[in-house]
């Protein structure tokens, strides 16, 4: 069974960092791409970051570049995002998310909330 447990998330100021991790087990995730992505209240979830596993291709959307960092750990199954310069815009659920062609497994999600 395929599992996604991402951790990490909190209330932070305007301006500080936080690191989200997503461990992934259940399955060979050579082949996949993981991805971020958020959904804020009200809002649709949307496209943060993702990284190929096998080439460690990245690729943000335009609100984070620059400022969010996605990367993996082999040996450990696990996905990471740092994030810096936080705005109070980027208050929202965390998913961690996993697939080949489309993202087929999900994570429960982690609350990041930025005060200003």
């Amino acid at each position: 069974q395929v599992q996604l447990v991402e951790s990490g998330g909190g209330l932070v100021q305007a301006g500080g960092s936080l690191r989200l991790s997503c461990a992934a087990s259940g399955r060979t995730f050579s082949n996949y791409r993981m991805g971020w992505f958020r959904q804020a209240p009200g809002k649709e979830r949307e496209f943060v970051a993702s990284i190929n596993w096998s080439d460690g291709g990245t690729r943000y959307a335009d609100s984070v570049k620059g400022r969010f960092s996605i990367s993996r750990d082999n040996a450990k199954d696990t996905v990471y995002l740092q994030m810096n310069i936080l705005k109070p815009e980027d208050t929202a659920v965390y998913y961690c998310a996993a697939g080949g062609s489309s993202y087929r497994y999900w994570g429960q999600g982690t609350q990041v909330t930025v005060s200003s």
